[in-house]
Order: C-alpha cells, then sequence, then structure tokens
C-alpha cells in the first residue's frame, strides 16, 4: 500500500495528485516527517519520507476506498483467471454455470451465486462478480460500491471510538487512519465525472475524466493538450455527472480495450458509432448522486460525530 496524502502547514490533507514530484513542504500525518512526492511511469504516484519510513507507513494497511483503484476484489491470479474463463464461456452468454466448474473461493467472495430455481444446483455471476471482468452496467457499480463506502467508513469510526474508549497506544493512528479515508471520499465526492466528444482533422475520439472546477475551463486545457498532436480540435461536452468522482477508473476498467492512447496523454478513447451510443447511454442511465448526510458532512469539511466527541 502506498502513502497517498501528506499534511501541509494548515494540517489539512493534500493527495499526491495535487502536488509536482520532488521534495514538498508536506509532513507524514502519521509521523511528521517531510516527504517526497514520487510521480513516476511505472509505480502507482505516492509519497515516501525524505527520512527513514516511520513504522506506521511500515506496517500499516491505509484504509482505501472499497472499489475504487483495485476491480479484481484481491483475488488470486488463478481465480482470477477462472473468473475470466467462466463469464467468457458461461456468464457473457447468460448461461447457467455448473457446480463441479466453480470454485470454493469464488462462492466464498460473493462473486458466484446460485441460481435456487435449477436443479442439479448451478451457479450465476453475481453483479460483484462482474466487476472484476468489467461487465457490470455503470450504474450497478454505483449500487454495490456506494454501501461499501459507508460501511467501510463505519468501521473505521467504530474501531476509532474503541481505540479512544480503551486509550489505546494505537489511538492517534486510528484517528489519521479515519482522516485519509474521509479526505479520500470527499475528493471523489468534490468531483463531476465528464464525457467529451472530439472532432480531429484525424477521426474522432472520446474522453473520460473528472475535474472539480468548471467544466469550460477543463475543455481548455484539453484543447490545450491535443493542440500538439492535431490540427483541428473541437470539443462538445457530452456529459457532467456531479459527485461522481468515484465513477472513473471503473469506466477506464471497463472500457480499456477502447483506449487509446496519444503520447503521454491516457484518458482518450475511441469508440464506433454505435460503441460510443451505448457508452454514452451507461453513463446517462446513472442515477443522480444525492448525498446523504453523512456524505453532506464529509463533502462540507464537517467532522464526524465520533471525532467531535
Amino acid at each position: 500500500m502506498w502513502l497517498k496524502y501528506g499534511v501541509n502547514e494548515d494540517e489539512t490533507l493534500v493527495s499526491i495528485e495535487d502536488v509536482s514530484r520532488g521534495k514538498t513542504s508536506l509532513k507524514c500525518p502519521y509521523c511528521g516527517s517531510g516527504l517526497l512526492a514520487k510521480k513516476g511511469k511505472i509505480k502507482e504516484h505516492h509519497f515516501a519520507h525524505t527520512e527513514e519510513t516511520c513504522r506506521p507507513v511500515l506496517t500499516r494497511e491505509f484504509p482505501t476506498l472499497p472499489l475504487y483503484q483495485h476491480f479484481n476484489i484481491y483475488l488470486s491470479s488463478k481465480d482470477l483467471k477462472q473468473l475470466k474463463l467462466l463469464w467468457s464461456e458461461y456468464g457473457c452468454k447468460k448461461y447457467l454455470i455448473s457446480s463441479d466448474l466453480v470454485s470454493s473461493n469464488l462462492i466464498r467472495a460473493e462473486l458466484l451465486q446460485k441460481n435456487v430455481f435449477t436443479f442439479p444446483p448451478a451457479y450465476e455471476f453475481t453483479n460483484l462478480g462482474k466487476i472484476p471482468v468489467g461487465a457490470l452496467s455503470l450504474m450497478l457499480f454505483n449500487e454495490v460500491q456506494e454501501p461499501l463506502l459507508l460501511k467501510k467508513l463505519l468501521k473505521l469510526e467504530l474501531a476509532f471510538e474503541h481505540a479512544k474508549h480503551k486509550n489505546a497506544p494505537d489511538l492517534d493512528y486510528r484517528l489519521t487512519d479515519l482522516k485519509l479515508y474521509c479526505a479520500q471520499l470527499k475528493r471523489v465526492l468534490s468531483c463531476a465525472l465528464y464525457f467529451l466528444e472530439i472532432q480531429t482533422n484525424k477521426g474522432i475520439l472520446y474522453k473520460i475524466g473528472v475535474t472539480q472546477r468548471p467544466i469550460r475551463k477543463r475543455v481548455a486545457e484539453v484543447e490545450m493538450d491535443l493542440g500538439a498532436h492535431y490540427q483541428n480540435v473541437d470539443i462538445k461536452v457530452l456529459g457532467t455527472w456531479e459527485h461522481r468522482g468515484n465513477v472513473e477508473l471503473y469506466f477506464k476498467h471497463r472500457y480499456h480495450d477502447f483506449n487509446h492512447k496519444i503520447g503521454s496523454l491516457t484518458e482518450y478513447y475511441k469508440f464506433n458509432t454505435e460503441n460510443a451510443k451505448n457508452v454514452l447511454n451507461d453513463l446517462q442511465q446513472m442515477k443522480p448522486k444525492v448525498l446523504s448526510a453523512v456524505e453532506m458532512d464529509i463533502f462540507e469539511n464537517k467532522p464526524s460525530i465520533i471525532v467531535r466527541n
């Protein structure tokens, strides 16, 4: 796991994506040591200590948003391979799967479920099981992920409350865990997802992305980026979805076969006319995101009840 947030002089958590690479003025949220921003092309962007890495960072598993970056649901390579094979042979054709082809690991992980109307027993994919193979619609992905986001928040709050009640030695670390999770959740809630159609002199491209700024400013940046690669660029905003920063990476996972890299630019796609219609429909089927009371508190930087007490 990588450290993705540092603390500035105002005691505010700052994401690795919001700083330039190299030495920063940020401090480790666990020990207060200085941090370097590591932003290469191989490893995930992360912070490293300027001196010796502190024990919490070495030994703790940082809290991350469920189903935000890791869509393999931490399956072993063997189980993931079997799941993909079952999808290609049965799931995508909506065939039931014979019980002798199903491993217990996939059942325990709730990726496959028994169809109670068949005899002998047969299995089918759950919505969760469709995520590793990128087969779940964006609307249903939200329905699976959103309860997990709040469930993990509650788990971290209860862990902090328990440590506080016991005056546990890792109380400060539990509080930092909770703050790190809230910062990640606030980040995705603060972002609007956008989908662009881009007409160039070499054909039509599409772009997915997120922004916390007015979409017109982001469009202007995209025009500038593409100006180095195309003579003509005409951008049309096909849609924006508020508070849907959680969807961007799953979209990239779901449609990775259509990804079209342009130099170092990686968020562009090439779809034919029919595929483009299907993708836009997938996006438009998402329900508008209405923030819950808990999410609103996080969005507005209000501390949780447990932390306030």
